[in-house]
């Protein structure tokens, strides 16, 4: 006979709609237990660390998608004679885009990458369990202002459900809602720092390996060691601390992975006093284009 769950509706979601969500009634229904008895929440937040991270990088390749769809656009679409991805405003906010998905992209894949080795080294291990809601935190609400103005490159038909910028635009405030919202991701964090120590030694310790490379860099790594070291309480700065924590990771990953140009052009934006608050204002650089054309091509 049928199990006793039954669906009562489908909600109507903003976006995300392939993906259907239901309101169910559970009616004399047949479970199984999942874990130990008595401890099923600590069961559902071992599997919520892997869907955190796979947030953490699904919206890193949501921001991906916007990028490709919008170079493709510019670079085909004349104004003033020359393709829109040449005039200088928007060549800005297509590498200030370009910096924002190849650093989401690397933060996502360094703590997948310590989850799995995380069973045969501690420093993995300790880096894995603080990096998920990390990483969920920062690139789920990244995605959101990254491809809001992408969308815009597109004009008018950006907004026209027949193209593919109205579906991600739909989709990506939702991230930050799957599997624990910001707030809460910024409070694991916090509990992790506090049940477990030796994490922010982990963390100084990840930070510190790329010290050396850029004086700028260098200061950021001590202000944020001296923020996870503070005998104040944290949670009233806490999205200020993870943000300058993600931030500093991704400037270390940058420096090892990219072109020199690239990491340049992200320490000066991110770590400088060269940018305003949106994407795109930021100082005139020639390594501009340099950043553009790289991710035309690894796109």
């Amino acid at each position: 006979s049928r199990n006793g769950m039954r669906i009562q509706r489908l909600k109507d979601k903003a976006g995300n709609r392939s993906n259907a969500s239901s309101e169910i009634e559970l009616v004399e229904c047949v479970g199984t237990l999942v874990g130990e008895d008595g401890h099923g929440l600590r069961a559902i937040l071992e599997a919520a660390h892997l869907t955190r991270l796979d947030f953490a990088v699904g919206s890193a390749g949501l921001m991906r998608k916007a990028l490709t769809h919008t170079l493709h656009h510019t670079m085909h679409r004349l104004a003033f004679d020359r393709p829109l991805a040449q005039l200088p405003m928007m060549e800005a906010i297509l590498a200030d885009a370009a910096l924002e998905v190849e650093a989401a992209a690397l933060l996502g894949f360094r703590f997948t990458a310590a989850t799995d080795r995380a069973d045969g080294d501690e420093h993995e291990r300790l880096l894995a369990r603080v990096g998920a809601p990390l990483a969920k935190y920062w690139n789920c609400k990244r995605v959101v202002a990254v491809v809001a103005e992408l969308l815009e490159c597109h004009g008018g038909n950006g907004f026209i459900e027949e193209g593919p910028m109205a579906r991600l635009y739909r989709e990506a405030p939702l991230n930050a809602i799957w599997e624990g919202t910001s707030n809460m991701m910024c409070l694991d964090v916090l509990r992790t720092l506090g049940r477990e120590p030796d994490t922010t030694e982990a963390l100084i310790a990840e930070l510190r390996a790329a010290g050396g490379a850029d004086a700028r860099l260098d200061d950021e790594i001590e202000a944020v060691a001296a923020m996870l070291t503070s005998r104040d309480d944290l949670e009233p700065v806490a999205r200020l601390l993870v943000e300058r924590l993600a931030v500093a990771l991704q400037a270390t990953l940058l420096l090892d992975a990219v072109p020199a140009a690239v990491a340049e052009s992200f320490l000066a934006t991110r770590l400088g006093d060269r940018r305003g608050q949106l994407l795109g204002a930021v100082a005139p650089d020639p390594r501009h284009r340099e950043v553009v054309e790289r991710a035309a091509v690894t796109g």
